[in-house]
């Protein structure tokens, strides 16, 4: 069915209880700023609209309530490499620790050394950020690559089953970036590009092991997230009567956004451990296979990209020794 365990997986969130509740204030400040300016947006729209008749002080609480919500959201657009510097990335470099059963140094917290961890790694947010595009995009042309190899194959009506495989684990690959990440703390690169080059290769060669594995996260995290969405939705309407004019699609935007605050802070930390859990696991003893290095070469310019900045950084410092992850039961079949 899948190869991670739950249980193990819970028992890292719990040795990360700091890092979630750090998550759960991040992310659920963001989901409350949301709300408040919207309110706030809805509630200047309103006292404009008061010098006009009554569709005018609707049309112009709805604008309000529209322009608040989408100043928030270009903020947060902006500031979306400092949450990753900051919340994501310090989180990965946790549990890889945890992982590779390696404990928290005493006197320091665990958020700290943290922070620590992401600043010997990258020096700078942009280098972070930038290796995660990338490798955001190189995956996204390895799911094109493995639809074009089901093409050669004469079975009738794969092409559409493929499609909408493809478009589901789309979704499902999301997960796999921030495993990557997870792969350059563990092997503390010194070189991030030829680190994350390498992450990719080892992805490719065992894709049929870890998209089986992202799917099930994949199903399981929106699963958890629709019945929040559900739960929070009574409250999330409530919320819409303070704002004047009441607006009607408050409450399912509202909904939304707390749901995704819940899937951001508590989910998505368990199915990113998870599938670290068994990306470490499945490439335990493997080397980089040079075919897979040329055919993902041929089909993803950004994996050209990625091997080009590899070859070229000069950046960096040859990263301290450490030992090497042997997981509990072995390698994964």
């Amino acid at each position: 069915m899948w190869d991670f365990s739950i249980g193990r997986t819970l028992g890292l969130m719990g040795q990360t209880l700091p890092f979630i509740a750090f998550r759960v204030v991040v992310y659920f400040a963001v989901a409350a700023t949301f709300v408040i300016v919207t309110g706030v947006g809805a509630g200047v729209g309103w006292g404009i609209g008061a010098f006009g008749d009554t569709e005018f002080q609707a049309g112009s609480t709805a604008w309000g309530g529209v322009i608040g919500f989408g100043l928030v959201a270009g903020a947060i657009f902006f500031l979306r490499e400092y949450v990753l510097y900051l919340v994501k990335a310090g989180h990965i470099a946790v549990l890889v620790e945890l992982l590779d059963g390696r404990p928290i140094p005493q006197g320091q917290t665990q958020i700290g050394y943290a922070q620590g961890l992401v600043r010997e790694r990258f020096a700078e947010t942009n280098v972070l950020f930038a290796v995660d595009q990338i490798v955001k995009a190189v995956l996204a042309g390895i799911l094109g690559l493995l639809q074009g190899l089901t093409a050669l194959l004469p079975i009738p009506g794969l092409q559409n089953v493929v499609g909408i495989a493809r478009a589901f684990l789309r979704i499902a690959v999301g997960l796999m970036d921030e495993v990557i990440l997870g792969y350059l703390f563990r092997t503390r690169a010194a070189n991030p590009w030829a680190g994350a080059e390498t992450a990719v290769v080892y992805y490719a060669q065992n894709y049929k092991v870890l998209l089986k594995n992202a799917a099930w996260l994949t199903v399981i995290t929106y699963a958890l997230a629709f019945v929040v969405f559900l739960l929070m939705l009574a409250p999330a309407a409530a919320l819409v009567w303070f704002i004047p004019n009441a607006w009607g699609a408050g409450g399912f935007v509202f909904a939304l956004l707390f749901a995704w605050a819940v899937k951001a802070a508590l989910i998505e930390p368990f199915a990113i451990a998870a599938m670290m859990d068994v990306y470490f696991r499945v490439i335990e003893g493997q080397t980089p296979d040079p075919a897979w290095n040329d055919r993902i070469g041929q089909v993803s310019r950004k994996f050209r990209d990625l091997k080009e900045r590899a070859a070229n950084w000069a950046g960096g410092r040859p990263p301290p020794q450490s030992a090497g992850f042997t997981a509990p039961g072995g390698p994964v079949a």
